[in-house]
């Protein structure tokens, strides 16, 4: 930094009128190769893409995965992006789990990256689940406030502790119950890893079909007949967590205007409620 058209130190306090020359670093290219891989865009303009990803698929590189991620697929189908945001992630703003399908938002400009992380760090962006989970709530709705952090048992893991994790908060809202399973409509006041599938575990409403938090299937082995079927059929139809990125409400980062966008259940969850209804009317006949 220069001032005044000398060397200033770091110590160097600045009065009014003077003249600030600052080098900035050249912008970090992105080194991933750009995949020639379908995506699902539901929005796009020079400073944003709402994509709809699919299970399956990876948001970014990362241990053991170096390729076929959606940012692989966003490079190829915006390359600009790779200017935005950090170099293994470019114009990634949040992410889903490889298993999860629903809305993310990515930013394609400088401008929007910074703003959109922003706005998610100030709970401005309002992201709505449909998650399937094992148990019958009590109630029709609530809230799960309790921090999250690593697993201090399986570092691998996320849990709800005591020391050491970060706020977080999940809303849950009762859309339709079928007994042993219920679907819920879930609200993201925070964002941390793992954290609706982690909150609901805690609260006993565990995901369906999650491999890491979901273990109420393992104790269905044990119960009637009619469950243990169901259990089985469930995990036949929807073989991934029953977790499904539904819903994004937020401002568009640069003009401010207010942008809503829905995704459609996949035809795996579709197929799973289609068999819970059946199952549910079998029980009341």
């Amino acid at each position: 930094m220069a001032v005044n058209g000398g060397v200033a130190r770091a110590s160097h306090r600045l009065r009014a009128g003077d003249r600030v020359a600052v080098e900035l670093p050249p912008p970090r290219v992105s080194r991933l190769a750009p995949e020639d891989i379908p995506l699902a865009i539901v929005f796009e303009d020079r400073h944003l893409i709402v994509v709809d990803k699919p299970a399956g698929m990876v948001v970014h590189p990362g241990a053991g995965v170096g390729s076929g991620t959606l940012v692989h697929a966003l490079l190829h189908h915006a390359p600009g992006i790779a200017l935005v945001g950090g170099e293994g992630r470019p114009g990634i703003v949040h992410r889903l789990d490889k298993m999860t399908s629903g809305l993310l938002i990515v930013a394609r400009s400088p401008e929007a990256y910074r703003a959109l992380v922003e706005s998610l760090r100030a709970h401005a962006v309002r992201r709505s689940y449909r998650a399937l989970v094992w148990g019958d709530p009590r109630g029709d709705a609530g809230e799960i406030e309790a921090p999250v952090g690593r697993d201090p048992r399986e570092r691998k893991r996320m849990a709800v502790v005591a020391r050491g994790g970060k706020p977080a908060l999940t809303r849950w809202r009762v859309a339709e119950r079928f007994g042993p399973v219920t679907l819920l409509e879930v609200t993201l006041e925070t964002g941390r890893t793992h954290q609706i599938r982690v909150h609901l575990a805690h609260h006993r409403l565990p995901v369906v079909g999650d491999p890491v938090y979901g273990g109420r299937g393992k104790k269905l082995l044990s119960a009637r007949e009619p469950e243990r079927s169901l259990h089985a059929a469930l995990l036949a139809c929807l073989p991934r967590q029953a977790l499904h990125a539904a819903e994004l409400d937020l401002v568009h980062p640069v003009s401010g205007a207010a942008l809503h966008f829905a995704s459609p259940l996949p035809p795996d969850f579709t197929r799973a409620l289609g068999l819970l209804r059946s199952f549910a009317a079998q029980r009341r006949h």
